[in-house]
């Protein structure tokens, strides 16, 4: 064969060797980064992550899930409960997130929509009730911490007549006063407890302000639904007690501050995530109670009575074990009606749309 065509058939040869070779390893290179890309989750509050109360446990629980996985998060603070929460939900999927967490009530109705927009990216939303096929619902029955918290106060008042500030009108809200007036009563039946609505989640203001109204009538243990400290300093101030929500608060009010019901989402998120990263994942609707860590009744202080001390440990060892029911009848209404008979129970779905106040709750309803 000539020469020069055996030249140029080597040469050809070793081109195309060359151009195998570098996409062979453009092929490598991309398959690694793929399997090097971390997921990436996001979370949305409805207050800033330093109110030290509901935004400052859903930031913590993040932490928690960033330390456990070695997942990548974002977030977005101080999101309104309005149809802003849908653009920060879709840049956050634009950004890279595959699963979103939405931690406020008011979100609902939005994550719903997005969800259907975007089957491939899970959606988990906190306190709600909607589901789909990538949307989930989650919460903790944080209505059993709050009756142990109850006893506390239905123990600790000498003028019977217990102050709570809360948020909005929506099930959760009048929950958590019907089982806090459930546990006053079951150890003080001549206590009352008077709501003051505020219509805020975090207004340190405002919320301080509800609770010096209620001190004012007599109160002498303001209790709370409220993201900020606001209501146990104003009982601080009075030389009152309080009842705090979310987190130990203790530190903002050590002189008033006898508990709290308190959150741990830490676990419950990274739970969820891993299960996103393995492709085990599936909707449902999660509410986990005492006996889960999700909900707990924060450290009692020194203030609180030895008798409360030792009837609280003895119902909450019953709730976890199952043996004790908060909303086991017989119950009453504020307005004298029976709506639990005797030997009967709310069950799950009436405690989450319950609008009625129960028997020693001196307050409305918005309907």
């Amino acid at each position: 064969m000539n020469k020069k065509i055996v030249a140029l058939l080597m040469s050809f040869v070793m081109l195309l060797s060359v151009i195998l070779t570098g996409c062979s390893g453009e092929k490598k290179a991309a398959d690694t980064s793929k399997a090097d890309e971390k997921m990436k989750v996001g979370f949305i509050y409805v207050g800033p992550i330093g109110d030290g109360g509901w935004t400052y446990s859903h930031n913590e629980g993040r932490l928690y899930l960033e330390k456990e996985l070695g997942v990548e998060t974002i977030y977005k603070e101080s999101v309104p409960e309005g149809p802003e929460v849908e653009k920060i939900m879709k840049d956050m999927i634009d950004q890279g997130a595959k699963v979103i967490f939405a931690t406020s009530f008011g979100y609902m109705d939005y994550v719903e929509k997005v969800a259907k927009e975007y089957p491939d990216v899970k959606f988990m939303h906190c306190s709600g009730y909607k589901q789909g096929e990538n949307m989930t619902n989650y919460f903790g029955r944080e209505y059993q911490a709050r009756y142990l918290s109850g006893i506390v106060a239905g123990l600790k008042t000498q003028t019977d007549k217990i102050g709570y500030v809360a948020a909005f009108e929506i099930p959760e809200v009048v929950r958590g006063i019907d089982a806090f007036t459930l546990g006053v009563r079951s150890v003080n039946p001549d206590a009352k407890v008077v709501v003051r609505w505020t219509h805020t989640w975090y207004d340190p203001v405002t919320e301080k302000d509800a609770a010096n109204s209620l001190l004012d009538e007599g109160a002498d243990i303001i209790a709370q639904h409220q993201d900020t400290a606001g209501p146990q300093q104003a009982a601080q101030e009075r030389g009152a007690f309080s009842i705090g929500y979310n987190t130990d608060m203790k530190a903002m009010a050590p002189k008033a501050y006898l508990t709290a019901p308190i959150w741990n989402w830490g676990p419950y998120y990274a739970e969820q995530v891993k299960a996103a990263m393995d492709g085990t994942w599936k909707s449902d609707s999660y509410w986990g109670g005492m006996e889960t860590g999700t909900i707990q009744l924060a450290p009692m202080t020194e203030l609180v009575p030895a008798e409360a001390v030792a009837k609280v440990q003895e119902i909450e060892a019953k709730i976890k074990d199952g043996s004790f029911e908060v909303f086991a009848g017989p119950i009453k209404d504020n307005e004298g009606n029976l709506k639990v008979k005797e030997g009967e129970k709310l069950t799950d779905e009436q405690m989450l749309s319950i609008d009625w106040f129960v028997e020693g709750v001196e307050g409305k309803i918005k309907k």
